[in-house]
């Protein structure tokens, strides 16, 4: 063992070491110390007052202070947006403002603002209700001069050059509450003009007629021109509508359906010449106003590319400012010392450059008094934090997707670096599809500052995180179809020639028949004469086969490995004796010398049958093996590996939980007691329960939980075995699909002396191969590959029932959302 005591330490292999400290700091530069700290971002503040609310804390005013400041820079935000303009990221240059000055000029901002909004308001809306008095002057003029028999044809000449010009022109909401009474020749008919919905026309239409029973004449138009809704700021299709009747409660009546239609209604006058007049006067008005809405909204347009301009950095300013209150109010305060205590966890490695920030705090805000700094014991659990680059975030994001790592415990993300892109690669092992994806994955990686700096969709954003992961993919990809001699399923004589030429020189088919062994093995991979023959299929079957269960088996050997090696860290000596070494006998004595036979049967070209010899293994262990013995002694090797692991599982289930309760009783009666520390009995594996798990121990629970433990092992030595086929069935599926969209779609169509049907077949297969075979297989290898991580290695020694390190840092700030 002490070889491994002189390792050099790895790491990223386990957490960084953690401790509790506590900070006493007086109140003139708790709030420079606290931002300070937060730019270094590597201390996590515990909340000493979880039981306030958050209005009866200390720096309640100042949270609110800056929520109000946060409020308004969102609405400042909503502004641009809505007015189309963009607010910039890197803000222009200006001298530095302290917090009273920026609530000030928000305040100002705002104000501004909602006044230029107003204004813009109603004027947009008398520009709506001119626009809309227009259209109903245009085209109830035209219904009231068909109406007109006795008039004279110059005045029908004059109202049509009138009313046609201004047919085109907007319309909108409401200018004026009145209604025209005109007499109508000499019978005393009256009418209302105005415009609707044109979706609720035919109903208005219908409550008319039943309300006048029938005593009125409704006539319509569509109003040519979608028209703006005042309240959903949609266009709808609105429609002119012009009512005669006689009386004044049909009057009344009609009045009132239109309120409850929502129907507008405007005055148009019965001659032509006052049509005429009020038409020239709306069209001259909606001029002036035009020419006012563009002028103020290219004012609000440079106020609000002022504010854009500072908009980010105000809003980090003050998302600062926030987030150093609310640590703030995390703190104890000391009255009668008039002074704030904190505590929380750091690095060891952090702990000279906090008290380096503690120390510019109290010379900066001039402080009598410097920050006390010192160390606590504790029983929680610490946090876990690992320290990641670009590189390695990705790895460690998809093992903490699983369960975050118990403080030391050993991290899986080390070895999911190498193990995770191949085990992937051996599923989707082709080099032409690895290339696609080194290529995808090359385009992220070199416009890296491009995407970084501008917001992504989600599977985007999801591809450029995991961007170093599908360039280990594509790599390996490239390697396993190279071992499997497959590009696009099309095998290349890339290594030198076939070992295998064709028995006679006029054999037309060398692929199916008369094929022979000329010379050496083909140097590496699969040999390219393989396909298409017969033999193809059994062939690749057996060997992707048999090389899953080799890796699968090496696989669950390092997690067992690595659960010794945690056990050995923590010093807990019953893990190894009890656990480690009975499941290495019990995995090994079964499936190891499974892929032990493999080997002596790849080596030796037996033809030996391995599912007979491991069946009769347990059935008959005393029987003969006949044609199925690969080496000599291999009947009494076998009855000794099946007593073996026959033993290895009551190894695993009784001594631990016994010697447990014997160690618990020794303590209490006296008796010298040196602590054997376990994962049961670790005061740092239990948080907020370990001084109460040393009072009371319950030897049924205990005895429970490593009955479960070891018939999850035994049970799960078998399923995670036969799990790890996947990597054969997932592989033949991605060859033979590969070979399928090969063979029907490019070689059927280049067969074809169209140059029509050849660029069909082409495009086909390339988005066959594109959607198919690059995105829908890499994402089921990927899912694949991150089972067995998460189930099958990661479940031998990894709990993941720890709690990140968070610290409080700017850093995080950008990314958050309100």
């Amino acid at each position: 063992m002490g070889l491994f005591d002189r390792l050099p330490p790895m790491d990223h292999m386990r957490s960084e070491k953690m401790c509790f400290v506590q900070l006493i700091m007086p109140a003139e530069s708790s709030r420079l110390a606290v931002t300070y700290l937060g730019e270094l971002g590597l201390l996590q503040f515990k909340d000493l007052n979880e039981d306030k609310s958050p209005f009866q804390r200390i720096f309640v005013n100042q949270v609110k202070r800056c929520a109000e400041m946060s409020r308004k820079l969102k609405f400042f935000s909503d502004q641009i947006n809505r007015a189309g303009l963009r607010s910039s990221v890197r803000p222009a240059l200006e001298p530095d403002i302290d917090l009273e000055e920026l609530e000030a000029r928000l305040g100002e901002h705002e104000h501004e603002l909602l006044e230029m909004n107003t204004n813009s308001d109603k004027l947009k809306q008398t520009y709506n209700e001119l626009l809309e008095f227009k259209l109903v002057l245009s085209k109830a003029g035209h219904i009231l001069a068909s109406s007109h028999s006795h008039a004279a044809s110059a005045e029908h000449e004059l109202d049509e050059n009138i009313y046609d010009n201004g047919i085109h022109e907007g319309n909108a909401y409401l200018l004026e509450q009145g209604v025209h009474q005109g007499a109508h020749g000499h019978s005393g008919v009256r009418f209302v003009s105005g415009i609707i919905l044109k979706s609720k026309a035919l109903a208005f239409e219908r409550m008319l007629f039943r309300a006048t029973r029938g005593n009125m004449l409704f006539n319509q138009a569509s109003a040519g021109e979608p028209v703006t809704d005042p309240i959903s700021g949609e266009e709808v299709e609105k429609a002119v509508f012009v009512v005669f009747f006689s009386g004044e409660q049909a009057k009344a009546k009609i009045l009132k359906i239109c309120d409850s239609f929502g129907a507008s209604c405007y005055p148009v006058p019965e001659e032509m010449v006052k049509q005429r007049q009020i038409f020239n006067e709306v069209s001259a008005r909606l001029s002036d106003l035009e020419v006012t809405l563009d002028a103020g909204i290219q004012h609000r347009n440079k106020a609000l590319e002022s504010i854009g301009s500072q908009l980010w950095r105000w809003t980090i300013m003050v998302k600062k400012e926030k987030a150093v209150y609310d640590t703030l109010n995390m703190l104890n305060f000391d009255v009668t010392k008039k002074c704030l205590v904190g505590e929380g966890w750091c690095p060891i490695f952090a702990k000279s450059q906090i008290k380096d920030c503690l120390q510019r705090s109290t010379i900066h805000s001039n402080s009598q008094v410097g920050t006390i700094f010192h160390e606590m014991d504790t029983i929680e659990s610490p946090p876990t934090y690992f320290r990641t680059d670009k590189f390695t975030n990705a790895f460690q994001e998809i093992v903490d997707a699983y369960g975050v790592a118990r403080y030391q415990e050993a991290n899986p993300a080390v070895y999911s670096v190498v193990t995770f892109p191949f085990l992937f690669a051996v599923m989707f092992g082709d080099w032409g599809h690895g290339i696609c994806l080194l290529l995808g994955a090359l385009v992220l990686i070199l416009r890296e500052k491009r995407f970084s700096s501008q917001k992504l969709g989600s599977f985007m954003e999801l591809a450029f995180g995991g961007r170093y992961v599908i360039l280990l993919m594509a790599i390996f990809s490239i390697y396993c179809g190279l071992i499997y001699n497959e590009f696009f399923s099309v095998p290349f004589h890339i290594f030198g020639k076939s070992a295998y030429e064709c028995r006679d020189k006029s054999c037309s088919d060398a692929h199916t028949f008369g094929l022979i062994k000329v010379r050496e093995p083909y140097p590496f991979g699969v040999d390219p004469s393989w396909r298409g023959s017969r033999s193809e299929l059994p062939f690749l079957n057996s060997l992707k086969m048999k090389m899953s269960i080799l890796m699968g088996v090496a696989q669950m050997n390092l997690g067992i490995v690595l659960s010794y090696f945690d056990a050995r860290y923590h010093g807990n000596a019953l893990d190894i004796r009890y656990q480690f070494i009975p499941q290495m006998i019990f995995l090994n004595s079964l499936f190891g010398y499974l892929a032990l036979l493999i080997l002596i049967k790849w080596c030796t070209g037996s033809q030996a049958d391995l599912y007979h010899v491991m069946i009769y293994m347990f059935l008959d262990p005393a029987g003969d093996l006949g044609e199925n013995q690969l080496f000599w002694g291999q009947k009494e090797l076998q009855i000794l590996l099946l007593l073996l692991a026959l033993i290895a599982v009551p190894w695993m289930l009784f001594p631990k939980p016994f010697i447990l309760k014997k160690l618990h009783k020794e303590r209490f009666q006296g008796h010298t007691y040196r602590f054997l520390g376990t994962s049961e009995m670790d005061p740092d594996s239990e948080p907020d329960s370990a001084r109460a798990r040393h009072d009371d121990f319950n030897f049924s629970e205990v005895f429970v939980h490593q009955m479960i433990h070891s018939i999850e092992f035994v049970l799960g030595a078998v399923s995670n075995t036969a799990s790890y086929l996947r990597l054969w069935a997932l592989s033949l599926a991605h060859s033979e699909l590969s070979t399928v969209f090969y063979e029907k779609l490019l070689l059927l169509a280049w067969g074809y002396d169209s140059l029509i049907v050849k660029f069909v077949g082409l495009i086909v297969f390339s988005f066959a191969t594109a959607f198919i075979l690059l995105m829908m297989e890499t994402l089921s290898a990927f899912l694949h590959a991150l089972r067995l991580h998460w189930v099958e290695f990661m479940n031998k020694f990894y709990h993941g029932d720890g709690y990140k390190f968070k610290p409080f840092s700017f850093a995080l700030l950008a990314d958050d959302e309100d």
